[in-house]
């Protein structure tokens, strides 16, 4: 007869917390070895100064990791910390050092080591003690006949000797030992939890206020790309399909008049001409619509959109979509990625003079889709106020997206965006 789940989930949960807590002493040996070394060695060496300071950024890079290890063992035992600022380490030289050096929840890390050693020293021996007494005791019956005579058990402490009733009294306690042992154990995480709370999600209010900031920023950028796609679809529909068809009207008007006359030829002259300017504000009303949702992008999705996209480019482009077959992803990921290949293919076909193009479209192992176009035109684009793909960044900062263009003089333009 198997137990029934809760005992299991229990069972699961005890064993999960008690690792938790037993590794916590080493890992608290660790960080207050860290915390010592790097208080006592960056200050004698404050002398040196520049020694002092290199060795309080990598104490305060060592807590960092070491936080984070933390961070993620909490979440792991069902514990999880609010998020934090990201890392302020630089890449090398002096910005490293600065960065570290102004890491507000490195120095929190830190700060953690101080209280979490002896917290970890103390449950360390708690577990083992209780977990020690409850499995001992409950096997007493076992070994109680080595035990030597004369020594006092719990009978004996009651003023009721007898083998029997100290077998049983110790296998209770036991058992109260190894019954209460979860509510101990988790009660000891809880005491971890708490203390991490409050330096190692130091910086989680900070964050998020961040985050915010961030989200606000977007939806503005957002808002000011419809506005402008607006206004350019107005303009463009004003000064192009709008003309041509008041230019249509007129020129049928004519051909009536010439019609009544019996001028066959002028007539004819004029219904070809008429017949131009439809066809031309046709392709005029397809240029538009790619640029608002193109059909096919909804259809059949953004692989199918970006091969149509490279087929109408006057520039021979070559399409590399790593995407499986008839995979579709979230509408706002595939539209902002389409009109990335478009606004690369349109400004390569007007600035670059270039002769070949490459596409490229794939997710990597992190999830993020990737978009690429490459030409190996004259150069020079710049994605800064005033140029066509200023508008791309702010459609892309709506869903969390990145903006790169690597345009060289006389080297090709590259345009890679990253869609989370």
């Amino acid at each position: 007869m198997t137990a029934s789940p809760r005992p299991r989930r229990l069972l699961r949960r005890t064993a999960r917390d008690s690792g938790y807590l037993l590794l916590s002493f080493p890992l608290a040996v660790v960080g207050f070895v860290l915390l010592v070394t790097t208080v006592s060695v960056g200050a004698a060496s404050l002398a040196a100064f520049l020694l002092g300071l290199l060795v309080l950024a990598a104490g305060l890079a060592a807590a960092r990791r070491i936080g984070d290890l933390e961070r993620r063992r909490l979440a792991e035992v069902g514990f999880p910390l609010p998020a934090v600022l990201p890392s302020r380490g630089g890449q090398r030289g002096t910005s490293w050092v600065r960065g570290w050096l102004t890491d507000r929840q490195a120095w929190l890390d830190l700060l953690f080591q101080v209280l979490n050693f002896p917290l970890s020293i103390a449950s360390f021996v708690l577990v083992i003690t209780w977990l020690g007494v409850g499995l001992g005791s409950l096997a007493y019956p076992l070994y109680s006949w080595a035990v030597p005579e004369g020594d006092i058990g719990l009978a004996d402490l009651l003023g009721a000797p007898g083998p029997v009733l100290d077998n049983a009294l110790t296998v209770l306690t036991g058992l109260f030992f190894l019954a209460s042992a979860p509510w101990v154990v988790r009660g000891m995480v809880h005491v971890h939890h708490a203390w991490a709370r409050v330096t190692l999600a130091g910086t989680s209010h900070t964050a998020l206020e961040q985050r915010v900031s961030t989200l606000t920023e977007s939806r503005a950028a957002v808002v000011g790309a419809e506005a402008e796609t607006l206004r350019r679809i107005e303009r463009d529909l004003h000064d192009g399909p709008q003309q041509r068809l008041v230019r249509l009207t007129m020129d049928l008007e004519a051909a009536q008049r010439r019609l009544a006359e019996g001028d066959s030829e002028a007539t004819r002259a004029l219904l070809t001409e008429s017949l131009e300017h439809v066809q031309g504000s046709l392709a005029e009303l397809r240029t538009l619509s790619r640029g608002i949702a193109p059909p096919i992008l909804v259809d059949r999705g953004l692989a199918a959109a970006v091969v149509s996209a490279a087929g109408q480019s006057p520039i021979p482009v070559e399409t590399d979509v790593a995407l499986a077959p008839g995979q579709r992803l979230a509408p706002a990921r595939e539209s902002a990625a389409y009109f990335v290949v478009t606004e690369a293919l349109t400004n390569a076909a007007k600035h670059s003079s270039a002769t070949r193009v490459a596409v490229h479209v794939g997710i990597d192992d992190d999830g993020v889709l990737r978009v690429v176009v490459a030409d190996d035109g004259v150069g020079g684009a710049h994605p800064g106020k005033g140029h066509g793909l200023v508008g791309l960044r702010d459609r892309l900062a709506g869903v969390d997206g990145e903006l790169r263009v690597d345009s060289a003089d006389g080297h090709g333009t590259v345009v890679s965006a990253a869609i989370p």
